[in-house]
């Protein structure tokens, strides 16, 4: 199917209401105070010049705080709560917040706060805190940090390696990142008759509600949330944010409604991103490319709470290839930095650029096609698992993908285009195809409409016109009779739209809810005193039918007397899981072009093929997948968040955060494997939104060596990486 998304015109054209974009009478505003060093404890907060400037209604702190609890999520655990605790631990906490009649009075306000801290010694580099590494903790599966896998008559791993005809080892590096959504974290918090709603940005607004409600002590139905539109998340507005928390807490104390918005330099420090990984990669091979051994032993950064493990080696190398001995470690770095969270494929993006650049090299030692390595170590089930793949078709990606891009004309030095170097470089995505449990709630009108409704948020995935498409299917109606609503904690709960879920877990509620919908139409048609009294009466096109004779559901619901007829359906993941793994699968291409005297590097060609099981909505899969490809091309090429000695970020900003504009990116081409997963869930899609990024970093990587020969084993690629490589 392909269809417009239905939020397109309201967000063109600027009608859309975010968050922020929510007004009040008598509403004030909020600003945040940051701290400005990285680790110390509040030792005083001067507030008295800034309780006295112009407007302003309150000035909090640790020393005079809001009423807040720390929360505890279903999902999530504890989460956060800023100003509970006179403890500093990075640079760029919020530690204060200003209430004024206008934001700029609060801005101006917050300036005026004077701190003084009793400094500690910050950790902030995780190169300086490798020594002192510890083990993460058990994967959500339980698997421990640290796992073997050897084949009989193996003793040890070494062992393993030892017996390996070519070994390939290399370390390599990624960057922090931050997910620098379009719209800043805000809020707007309202206070009616002891019940509190909230406007803000989230990808769940009942678990937005159930966090504020726990945090501020209040019944569950107590607090309404709503973010019918998010301006970007990425996995970093899972969480409820420190101005949603603040503003809440504030309009309570105020008995005013208020609104508090992250400027785009605190965002960089306030929220939560991409942690920074040093990864060890050991691959050993038999002369034919079999692997015999592959050992890959991670480190990431996390902050002081270890709130978040960048999965890494678990998420790439444990599952990805067939491999007679495997050998898997991952440790944490605890540091002075802001925290670290879900990002864009957490664990696939930058464990995919070690695992797939190792690989390639693997390849170069072997003298053998990287197609082909990657081909002839197929997994068929993650090794030392019994349950098979439930549809891969990861050989059909490469076999299209290398066509469609001219893959037999590659030659293994690259070739030259003038002052440009060209060289081609692929990679494999894989990205875990999972569920989260829903409910949808469908309301039949006797204007021959539906709603079809979920707590679940849009953030610019398409999830809207996914409960159209789906709902008119299930309803074997018109997607135009549907009316989608998303984004509003009273609806019934639709899981996170984070994981690349949102389809495959709310698609299988509307399909369960459809059918009860029907079930009790066609019941309601043979009633006593209805038109089709005691008949045996069918469903289809929309219509009831029993001898001979038709009518639409909504001429039902008006024959009997009713305005609508509702029901809830809901799915979780099940079964299933004892059966097979799931997951979707890709083949990334790329061709890059170095400058011979510059050594700038440009991407000229981008090809991505997928298999994500069903496509719901191609115009929007194709989207989704082209961002996360130029997800990818940033990571390589451009982002890169740089953390000073004591804590700060040199580029916390957009004007020195590097991202990737139109020029940098060529034409991007998308090309679907469409295998229908129903092993997965009924409707057969599997998550396509992260996939897109995992292994374009290490493709484009690659097709760098390809073009010059040097092995960049760090992101972002910088012009001085290539400089040893320039023509004399």
């Amino acid at each position: 199917m392909t269809a417009a998304r239905l939020d397109a015109p309201v967000k063109v054209t600027g009608r859309a209401k975010y968050g922020a974009d929510h007004h009040f009478p008598g509403m004030v505003y909020g600003c945040v105070v940051l701290s400005t060093v990285a680790s110390a404890e509040l030792e005083a907060m001067d507030v008295t010049a800034a309780k006295s400037a112009p407007g302003v209604l309150g000035v909090y702190s640790p020393f005079d705080p809001l009423e807040l609890r720390t929360p505890v999520s279903p999902l999530f655990g504890e989460t956060w709560v800023p100003m509970q605790t006179k403890e500093v631990d990075y640079y760029g906490q919020a530690i204060g917040f200003v209430v004024a009649e206008t934001f700029e009075q609060a801005r101006d306000a917050a300036m005026l706060v004077e701190v003084t801290y009793r400094t500690r010694p910050a950790l902030t580099s995780l190169e300086d805190g490798l020594a002192t590494a510890e083990d993460a903790p058990p994967s959500r599966d339980g698997t421990p940090p640290t796992f073997e896998i050897l084949e009989d008559g193996v003793e040890s791993f070494d062992d393993a390696m030892a017996s390996s005809q070519v070994v390939v080892e290399a370390t390599y590096h990624t960057a922090t990142q931050n997910h620098a959504a379009m719209e800043p974290h805000s809020a707007v918090a309202v206070w009616d008759d002891g019940e509190l709603t909230v406007y803000s940005g989230n990808q769940g607004a009942h678990l937005q509600a159930q966090e504020l409600a726990s945090a501020l002590d209040l019944a569950p139905e107590a607090v309404h949330t709503l973010n019918p539109y998010v301006g970007g998340a990425f996995g970093g507005k899972g969480r409820t944010s420190a101005p949603a928390f603040l503003a809440a807490a504030a309009a309570r104390a105020l008995d005013r409604p208020v609104k508090a918005a992250l400027t785009r330099e605190q965002v960089f420090t306030a929220t939560a991103g991409r942690a920074a990984t040093v990864q060890k990669m050991t691959l050993g091979a038999e002369r034919d490319g079999t692997l015999v051994a592959l050992r890959h032993d991670s480190w990431c950064s996390t902050d002081v709470h270890r709130a978040f493990v960048e999965p890494t080696s678990h998420g790439t190398s444990r599952e990805w290839y067939a491999t007679r001995n495997l050998h898997i470690s991952q440790k944490v770095v605890p540091l002075n930095i802001p925290p670290t969270t879900f990002m864009r494929a957490p664990g696939e993006a930058p464990g995919s650029f070690a695992l797939e650049s190792a690989i390639d090299e693997l390849a170069v030692a072997l003298d053998m096609d990287p197609i082909e390595l990657r081909q002839k170590n197929n997994s068929t089930a993650p090794p030392g698992h019994d349950l098979q793949w439930s549809s891969k078709h990861l050989d059909e990606c490469f076999q299209i993908g290398a066509q469609r891009f001219g893959w037999a004309h590659r030659k293994p030095h690259g070739h030259t285009d003038g002052d440009w170097q060209v060289g081609l470089g692929t990679a494999t995505a894989m990205f875990p195809a999972l569920r989260f449990p829903a409910t949808v709630g469908i309301t039949l009108l006797d204007d021959d409409t539906a709603v079809v409704a979920t707590s679940g948020a849009d953030p610019g995935t398409g999830l809207l016109t996914v409960l159209s498409l789906v709902g008119g299917e299930s309803l074997d109606i018109a997607p135009e009779k549907i009316v989608p609503r998303l984004g509003d904690s009273a609806l019934p709960p639709g899981g996170l739209s984070g994981g690349s879920t949102a389809t495959a877990s709310v698609g299988t509620a509307i399909m369960i809810a459809a059918t009860k919908a029907i079930d009790e139409l066609v019941a309601l048609a043979a009633d006593p005193g209805a038109p089709f009294e005691g008949a045996e009466v069918t469903y289809a096109d929309g219509r009831v039918l029993a001898d001979g004779k038709s009518m639409t559901f909504g001429e039902l619901l008006r024959a009997v007397g009713r305005t609508s007829l509702e029901v809830t359906g809901s799915s979780a993941p099940g079964e299933e899981l004892t059966k097979h793994s799931f997951s979707s699968f890709g083949a990334q291409f790329c061709e890059v072009r170095v400058h011979k005297w510059t050594r700038e590097v440009r991407v000229s060609r981008m090809l991505g093929v997928f298999d994500t099981g069903r496509i719901i909505n191609a115009r929007a899969a194709r989207s989704q997948l082209i961002g996360g490809m130029i997800w990818g091309v940033s990571a390589a090429l451009h982002e890169g968040l740089e953390i000073e000695a004591n804590g700060r970020l040199a580029n916390g900003d957009f004007a020195s955060y590097l991202l990737p504009v139109n020029a940098d990116i060529p034409e991007v081409d998308v090309h679907f494997v469409e295998y229908p997963d129903t092993l997965h869930n009924a409707v057969g899609a599997k998550g396509l939104g992260e996939i897109g990024t995992v292994g374009m970093a290490a493709a484009i990587a690659n097709a760098v060596y390809n073009a010059t020969g040097v092995r960049v084993r760090h992101i972002p690629i910088a012009i001085e990486d290539l400089l040893a490589d320039q023509p004399v």
